[in-house]
């Protein structure tokens, strides 16, 4: 765990908001629990990821940054899913 000594440093996270930080640190503690069945993961994914395409667009940046792979994956996928069309976020048409 982190030791005291380090837990007043700061933490540079350019163009990472207090929102979209605390986005990404509710996915990483729901994907780190142990407990929690791959068919519970995906439906807190599908839940986690209705979100307005600013957003989604953000968490792809600040994943990307913090090297997250596995949310960085769901997000690209969501924004792949809406360019085909097969997704309701935002005002998506099919362009295939």
């Amino acid at each position: 765990m982190i030791e005291d000594d380090y837990a007043n440093n700061v933490i540079p996270l350019p163009n990472v908001t207090s929102k979209i930080l605390s986005k990404v640190i509710e996915y990483c503690k729901r994907h780190v629990d142990a407990s929690a069945s791959d068919d519970d993961l995906k439906a807190f994914d599908a839940d986690f990821i209705k979100v307005d395409q600013a957003t989604l667009f953000d968490l792809i940046l600040a994943t990307n940054y913090l090297n997250i792979k596995s949310l960085l994956d769901l997000t690209c996928r969501t924004v792949v899913d809406m360019i085909k069309g097969k997704n309701s976020i935002g005002d998506s048409k099919d362009v295939q």
